[in-house]
C-alpha cells in the first residue's frame, strides 16, 4: 500500500512545489490538491464538511494544474493529482491539453482524482445543474479520453461535439489515470465501470463493504476489478487503520495536511513521517 498528500493549495497556505520537495524526500507517493473555480456568496447548498460555514480555503483554491506544474518542476518521481477536480464545470478541449501537458512536463506522473460537484449554485455558473451533473461528468471525460489518446478525434454527445480534431501532447502514460470521488453505490460505480480507473472515498469508512458491489460492476463492464486504484482520501491516519486498509486491498491511502502556513503544514508533516517511519 502506498501513502500520499493532500492539501487545500491557496494563496495562504505553504508554497506548493516547496511542499512537493519535502514530501518527495520522505518517499510519499504522491500529492493531490483539490479545485473550486469560485464559491457564490449564496449558500443553497451546504457544506460538504458539515460545518455551519463553509471554510476558508473553499474561496481560495489555486487552479490546480498550474500548482500541480509548478511542483513538477521541482520534483522527480512523486505523483501529482488533482483531488478533486470538477469536470461537469471545465471545458473539455482546454481541460484535456492542460491534463496531458502536466503529464507531459512531469514525465508521466499526472493523476485526475475527480468528482460530480457539490455545489448547486457553483455549477449553476457554469452552466450545469445538479441533476445534470453526473452525465456532464461523464461526456467531458469520454471526450477527453478520446483527445489524449486518438490522432485525429472527434466526439458526437449531448453535451459536448466537435468534428475530427488534433490534439497534442498526448500524456506520457498510456492511459492517464482517472479516480472517482463519491459515497458508495450503483450510479458511482458504473461511473468507475465504464471510464474510471478507480475510486477515492473521502475518509474510507464503509469501504470493505462496498468493494464487492464496485467489483461486480467493473465485472460486468467487462473489465478486471484487479486492476483498479482504491484510495481513501483525506484520512486522518493511525497505525489500526493503515493495517485495515492494507488488509481490505487498499492501494494507497492519502493522508490529510491542513491548508495552513509552512511551519503549521511541516508539524502535521512530520507526523505522519514518523507514523510511517514507525511501519
Amino acid at each position: 500500500m502506498r501513502y500520499g498528500l493532500t492539501i487545500f493549495a491557496t494563496d495562504l497556505s505553504m508554497d506548493l512545489a516547496a511542499l512537493a520537495r519535502e514530501a518527495e524526500d520522505r518517499d510519499f507517493a504522491s500529492l493531490y490538491v483539490p479545485e473550486h473555480t469560485h464559491i457564490p456568496t449564496s449558500r443553497r447548498t451546504p457544506p460538504p464538511t458539515g460545518d455551519e460555514q463553509l471554510r476558508e480555503e473553499y474561496k481560495r483554491t489555486l487552479d490546480p494544474f498550474v500548482a500541480l506544474a509548478a511542483a513538477a518542476s521541482v520534483t522527480e518521481r512523486i505523483k501529482l493529482g488533482t483531488g478533486i477536480l470538477l469536470p461537469a464545470q471545465r471545458e473539455p478541449i482546454v481541460t484535456a491539453k492542460a491534463a496531458a501537458t502536466l503529464d507531459h512536463v512531469s514525465n508521466g506522473r499526472a493523476v485526475l482524482g475527480i468528482g460530480f460537484g457539490w455545489n448547486e449554485d457553483e455549477l449553476e455558473h457554469h452552466g450545469v445543474t445538479m441533476r445534470q451533473r453526473r452525465a456532464v461528468t461523464r461526456e467531458h471525460v469520454l471526450a477527453m479520453r478520446a483527445l489524449w489518446t486518438q490522432e485525429e478525434a472527434s466526439f458526437d454527445g449531448e453535451f459536448v461535439r466537435f468534428s475530427p480534431s488534433w490534439s497534442w501532447p498526448k500524456p506520457v502514460q498510456p492511459r492517464l489515470p482517472v479516480l472517482l470521488g463519491g459515497g458508495a453505490g450503483p450510479i458511482l460505480f458504473r461511473h468507475i465501470a465504464e471510464y474510471g480507473d478507480g475510486w477515492i472515498p473521502i475518509g474510507g469508512a464503509g469501504i470493505a463493504q462496498a468493494l464487492p458491489d464496485l467489483h461486480r460492476a467493473v465485472e460486468d463492464a467487462g473489465r478486471d476489478p484487479a486492476t483498479l486504484e482504491i484510495v481513501p482520501f483525506g484520512s486522518i491516519p493511525d497505525p489500526a487503520k493503515l493495517d485495515y486498509f492494507a488488509s481490505i486491498g487498499v492501494t494507497e491511502c492519502v493522508f490529510r495536511l491542513p491548508s495552513a502556513p509552512a511551519d503549521e503544514v511541516m508539524a502535521v508533516l512530520d507526523r505522519w513521517t514518523a507514523l510511517l517511519e514507525q511501519r
